[in-house]
């Protein structure tokens, strides 16, 4: 069974990484199961390149195999924004009612049509030596006008996935986990996991 670590210390994150790939013929550690985490500053221009450096870093670090993700929430009247800075939208360090609070204040003149936006996600897979692969997911919406729901994390509570009438926060971890953007990565990312590890188990059958 291989083992990977999932390179976060996001409670949210890791529940739902281990919530989807339940069941696979892998076995997920978390941080506190290995040494300590390197700092990795995730100065990339897309998630993507975040996503990449986390997990090659981590992983020649620990001497693990390692999971890393880079997630957030592009605004199509934003220019994209908050892209790759979501998590730090009002500051560094800040709650996650602060970075809702400043792009609902971004928003309050934009109209319901116009409010269009997608969480991203980001999920690169790397081994001591190197990278071994990266996959996407996207989840389109529309930004609520006020904060709605009390499930979820980040900006689960102004985002109306497309088809619902209900935010992330108010549809809840059952629903959320079945459409999200990570949901999404995740089915691309458990597809090239499990070919890659028959991949190894046949080369290790070979003569």
């Amino acid at each position: 069974m291989r083992r990977i670590l999932i390179a976060t210390t996001n409670s949210h994150k890791l529940r739902e990484v281990r919530e989807i790939l339940d069941g696979r013929p892998v076995e997920l550690i978390t941080p506190d199961e290995t040494a300590p985490l390197p700092e990795v500053i995730e100065d990339g221009r897309t998630f993507k390149e975040n996503a990449v450096k986390k997990a090659v870093e981590c992983a020649r670090f620990t001497g693990e195999w390692t999971v890393a993700d880079d997630s957030g929430l592009e605004v199509d009247a934003l220019g994209g924004e908050p892209g790759v800075r979501s998590a730090r939208y009002a500051g560094e360090d800040v709650s996650y009612e602060n970075n809702n609070r400043k792009l609902l204040d971004a928003l309050k003149d934009i109209p319901k049509e116009r409010r269009t936006a997608r969480f991203v996600c980001a999920i690169a897979l790397a081994r001591p030596e190197g990278l071994v692969f990266v996959v996407e997911g996207e989840c389109s919406g529309v930004i609520s006008e006020e904060h709605r729901g009390e499930h979820g994390f980040g900006y689960d509570p102004v985002f109306y996935p497309t088809g619902h009438t209900k935010t992330f926060a108010e549809l809840g971890p059952e629903i959320k986990n079945q459409i999200s953007h990570r949901n999404r990565a995740l089915g691309k990312f458990r597809e090239k996991l499990l070919a890659f590890i028959n991949k190894e188990a046949r080369s290790r059958r070979e003569p």
